[in-house]
């Protein structure tokens, strides 16, 4: 048998060792192949496609290929770590430190080579199903038909090769013999229980503190000069928190005789207490990977809603046209472009007239006007009285002028001054600005305009899935700064938005499952010693029923703890993002948490039932 024999076979005849660290590559491959697939889609990538955008979908591809490196890199030493005794026991019948060097050098190719095609392979079974979901988050004038992706195939095997390449070379070059007999004597070798510094543990519970309360105070364009001492100062608190303060809060807890004789919270403790030197570098890491997507993913689904919000909250009409100098062939062709696109609308036109008040141009409108488009809308009507004036700000808009039109005078051609005392919210007249509403005599009694609009508003009743064709119509005839559609604004917000959503929630969620996966990792390369001591203890008295409490608590904390940090980071981040923009992000916020909270507990369900099994396999 040569030695390339050898090596092959050990991968093929050890299948439970080698899954887990295959699968894992299996499925990054596949990621990444799924989304070439998709940027080379000749629907994505045409001569008309935006370079900005292809830019970002070429940047895009790169993060998700680093990450790749460094994922797959942590897979292969993690797998390594459980491979101790055989390596041990490889040495113990002759074979040198350069052989066994080859021999894992050899075994990763393989791996690699197999994962790769296996990656390509998943990836055109679900290629048809990416395309289809990416349609539904895309805006795009072509469909994506499924196509044979060869440039697609060419990039990922030839990345993905050279990638196993750079790492089998670089864990063979560090796994020097001194690396070796350390590696080997690691299962022998007690490492201690750690022990938490108090200042460093006050630190953690300082640093995020401060960290948190500097990300909820800071409101509008300060949460952008805050936001980079303020992620550096929670990863270092993060870091800290596992490393330091976790610690201390087990030490306690085992003081505690009342906890930690209860029941099975001895071997509990014991366990969590010798391994928390180990979980705390994946805890930290799987901790901020996972506040990273779902920051990530919350900023983009929350920037979109307050585009699309902001653009139906100030926009409330189907069509509107605003004009000095009303162009009545415009208003014809709009209302014959409704007519033949077979639709139905109410038409209201007024004039918007503009007066100089104090150092600004403000509208000043009648109560009946004001009233017509309150009907229009479907808003409350006001009722005016002679001598009265009330001020109108835009809802929903936080920049207008009230408290300046509050300390003006209207003065009418009588003689007659107004004081506006009063504040009404409405969206029935175009100005985002705040405007005035007098009574219809004053209205009369007011000074000559310094100039006039023509305003014209549609409200679509019948006919809607028609209006981005006719928005289309109009806007080649009708000046572009005189006419608004809103649902066709809205359709072109998607349309250019929806790639770079795609795309971040691509990679959230790439992130996100790495993360799972780093748990995974973590939560198996200590199955071997949970199974001998667990053999030991079930030899005392310990039941079925209490092993299954204990490895269930034991691996609930392991999933849920640094997933509940990364929530409320998670949290905290979307809630400065929501005072960024002055928008509430509560829903989205919820959505996003909720989501990857769900499948957190999905996947803990199932690798709890497995890793269970394997346990009580030896008892």
């Amino acid at each position: 048998m040569t030695f390339r024999r050898f090596a092959f076979n050990n991968v093929i005849r050890n299948k439970r060792l080698y899954a887990a660290y295959f699968l894992s590559s299996m499925f990054t491959v596949m990621v990444f192949f799924t989304f070439a697939i998709f940027a080379f889609h000749e629907a994505i990538s045409g001569n008309d496609m935006n370079s900005s955008v292809q830019q970002g979908m070429n940047i895009a591809g790169g993060i998700i290929y680093v990450f790749s490196f460094f994922f797959i890199l942590y897979s292969m030493s993690s797998f390594l770590t459980t491979r101790k005794k055989e390596l041990g026991l490889l040495m113990m019948q002759g074979m040198s430190v350069r052989q066994v060097r080859l021999m894992i050098f050899l075994e990763n190719m393989v791996i690699g080579f197999f994962a790769t095609l296996g990656g390509i392979i998943l990836g055109l079974i679900f290629s048809k199903v990416i395309l289809l979901i990416a349609e539904n988050v895309l805006v795009l004038d072509d469909s994506l038909n499924f196509y044979l992706p060869i440039q697609a195939i060419i990039v990922t095997f030839l990345s993905f090769i050279l990638l196993f390449f750079i790492i089998s070379l670089f864990v063979s070059y560090i796994l020097r013999s001194r690396k070796l007999i350390d590696l080997i004597k690691g299962n022998k070798k007690s490492k201690g229980e750690p022990k938490a510094n108090i200042f460093l543990t006050v630190s953690a519970v300082l640093l995020i503190g401060v960290g948190y309360a500097a990300a909820l105070i800071v409101e509008g364009a300060v949460v952008i000069v805050a936001m980079l001492p303020v992620v550096v100062v929670v990863i270092i608190g993060t870091y800290l928190l596992f490393t330091q303060l976790s610690v201390y809060i087990i030490r306690k807890l085992k003081q505690n005789n009342n906890i930690f004789w209860w029941k099975t919270n001895m071997i509990l403790f014991s366990d969590l207490s010798f391994r928390m030197k180990d979980n705390a570098r994946t805890f930290f890491m799987v901790a901020i990977i996972s506040t990273v997507a779902f920051s990530a993913i919350g900023t983009l689904f929350g920037f979109q809603t307050f585009l699309t919000e902001g653009l139906k909250n100030n926009n409330p009409y189907t069509f509107s046209y605003i004009t000095v100098d009303q162009d009545k062939d415009d208003v014809a062709f709009i209302n014959e472009t409704i007519e033949q696109e077979q639709m139905e609308a109410k038409h209201e036109p007024t004039k918007l007239a503009h007066y100089e008040i104090g150092q600004d141009n403000i509208v000043i409108t009648s109560e009946t006007d004001f009233n017509r488009f309150a009907s229009f809308l479907g808003e409350d009507t006001i009722d005016i009285q002679t001598g009265e004036v009330k001020v109108v700000e835009f809802t929903g808009n936080e920049y207008g002028q009230t408290e300046e039109l509050l300390k003006q005078k209207l003065n009418l051609n009588s003689g007659t001054s107004l004081i506006p005392k009063e504040v009404i919210y409405s969206r029935a007249l175009p100005a985002t600005d705040s405007y005035y509403v007098v009574s219809d005599q004053d209205f009369k009694e007011l000074p000559a305009p310094i100039s006039e609009e023509s305003y014209h508003a549609w409200q679509v009743t019948k006919g809607q899935d028609n209006i981005i064709a006719a928005s289309e119509k109009i806007e080649k005839v009708v000046p572009p700064y005189e006419f608004y559609a809103k649902d066709y604004s809205i359709y072109q917000l998607n349309k250019a938005y929806g790639l770079v959503l795609f795309v971040g929630l691509f990679i959230g969620i790439v992130f996100f499952v790495s993360a799972g996966s780093f748990l995974y990792f973590r939560l198996y390369a200590d199955l071997e010693e949970d199974k001998q001591k667990f053999r030991s203890i079930a030899k005392m008295g310990l039941t079925e029923k209490e092993l299954k409490n204990v490895l269930t608590r034991q691996t609930a904390i392991l999933f849920f703890t640094p997933i509940l940090v990364a929530l409320i980071h998670g949290a905290v981040a979307l809630t400065a993002l929501s005072h960024f923009f002055y928008y509430d992000l509560t829903k989205i916020s919820l959505s996003v948490l909720g989501v990857f909270t769900l499948i957190q507990i999905i996947y803990f369900a199932i690798v709890r039932f497995f890793y269970t099994k394997q346990v009580k396999s030896v008892l």
